[in-house]
């Protein structure tokens, strides 16, 4: 554990902990942690008693008001607030639907920042944000959070250049106060490679007395392709889909389930290897048992599933060094950094957004100053259909546009969110 720097978070989808124990290490103190598993909320307390522990729907007063942690005369603003929100909205694997997802919570967590008045703002996600299927979405945080004063940047960061020795690329947002930002540098990745699966486990493969461990780690001489903890919707524990478990075969590890215990001595392991472990599965998320100790609570899959779904703990505490050196104001940044409304990942978004009119094609053309063809404006014009209403008024052969309001959750008491919610909350992860 690290020596507090006095610097506190509130932290939202806390998970197993994962993000919650990097940033401990980084030297923040939790003020409090929500989050939805029964499991996971045991993992919590009983690694961390002394923490606030919120069980629930994070958007649901009744579990936490957020209004209690606004900065104001009589209250110092929270140092930061992070948060690893629902990743099947934006994953590849899944049907992005964005904004229309029911377990969507990126844009309402930006408004308990807009709320709230942290000093820094941490949401990581899954790298099917970045994508330009999403491009209006994140346009609208980051106006979002410039609207509020706040300067924010996205990064795609992999667990392996922090020596994780896994694969997982995370995309991630950090907002501040612009005299805070100042000060920020995103973490350096280690000048060392990160061990490879071989290596990581084979002191837990061999434990049992299985003789082929050495075979085996020369083998498994690369790191993991991420690994995918799953949700309550899909069945039992397993390494992933298809593209995985073939990576995973090629290690000599079988993908299709979860052992309970590693390899004995007399195991007559299959072509397909060995299965790994809950608790192999957590070393390769970065919980060493040295640095990162943690225990898990509940049965097998929910363990797996809270281990697969974590922010691995080394990344999580790198982030938090550089936003806690940022916040302490210890060096400046080296990339200068100003808010710059010419900025846009949408510039038809942006184009769309100036006006309550409706816009032609050379009318957004001209606003964005971009040269788009017919077809493309029609293909950005249907990927911003999916996260927000778009009006199209046909005058002759001339179609017009005009933006709509957002479809996703901020909070809206009306919302379908909730309805969808309460229908599938037993499958919610």
């Amino acid at each position: 554990m690290a020596e507090s720097t006095g610097l506190r978070v509130i932290e939202i989808c806390a998970g197993a902990g994962g993000q919650a124990l990097g940033l401990e290490s980084a030297g923040f103190e939790h003020e409090l942690a929500v989050e939805l598993d029964t499991n996971a909320v045991s993992t919590l307390q009983h690694n961390r008693p002394a923490w606030k522990v919120a069980e629930g729907d994070v958007a649901d007063p009744a579990v936490w008001d957020p209004s209690a942690y606004e900065a104001g005369p009589e209250r110092s603003p929270v140092d930061l607030l992070a948060g690893g929100v629902p990743c099947p909205p934006f994953t590849i694997a899944g049907k992005q639907l964005g904004a229309t997802d029911e377990r969507d919570l990126f844009a309402w967590a930006v408004e308990q920042a807009v709320a709230i008045k942290p000093r820094a703002l941490l949401l990581e996600n899954v790298r099917g944000l970045s994508m330009p299927r999403f491009a209006g979405y994140r346009q609208h945080v980051l106006d979002r959070l410039q609207e509020a004063g706040y300067m924010a940047e996205w990064r795609l960061l992999h667990a392996s250049d922090y020596g994780v020795p896994q694969l997982r690329p995370r995309f991630v947002l950090i907002a501040m106060q612009p005299e805070d930002f100042t000060f920020f540098n995103w973490p350096e990745p280690s000048d060392q490679d990160p061990p490879s699966v071989g290596m990581t486990l084979y002191e837990l493969m061999k434990e049992r007395g299985w003789k082929r461990a050495g075979e085996w780690r020369d083998r498994a001489n690369t790191i993991a392709p991420t690994i995918v903890g799953g949700s309550k919707k899909h069945g039992g524990a397993d390494l992933g889909p298809t593209r995985a478990k073939r990576a995973w075969q090629e290690m000599w590890v079988d993908a299709h389930g979860i052992a309970d215990y590693a390899p004995s001595s007399d195991s007559d392991i299959s072509e397909r290897g060995p299965k790994l472990t809950c608790e192999m599965v957590k070393h390769l998320q970065g919980w060493d048992n040295k640095e990162f100790s943690w225990e898990f609570k509940g049965r097998k899959t929910s363990k797996y599933r809270q281990i697969g779904n974590a922010f691995p703990p080394p990344v999580a505490r790198a982030l938090g060094r550089a936003i806690a050196a940022a916040l302490l104001h210890e060096k400046y940044g080296t990339i200068p950094r100003q808010l710059d409304p010419k900025k846009a990942f949408d510039p038809i978004y942006r184009a769309l957004r100036a006006t309550d009119d409706f816009m032609t094609a050379a009318q957004i053309g001209k606003e964005a100053q971009v040269a788009l063809e017919p077809h493309e404006l029609e293909h950005q014009i249907s990927l911003l259909s999916r996260d927000f209403h778009i009006e199209v008024k046909n005058d002759g052969s001339t179609p017009a546009y005009k933006l709509g309001k957002f479809k996703a959750f901020l909070g809206q008491g009306d919302h379908a969110r909730h309805e969808h919610f309460l229908k599938n909350r037993a499958k919610i992860s």
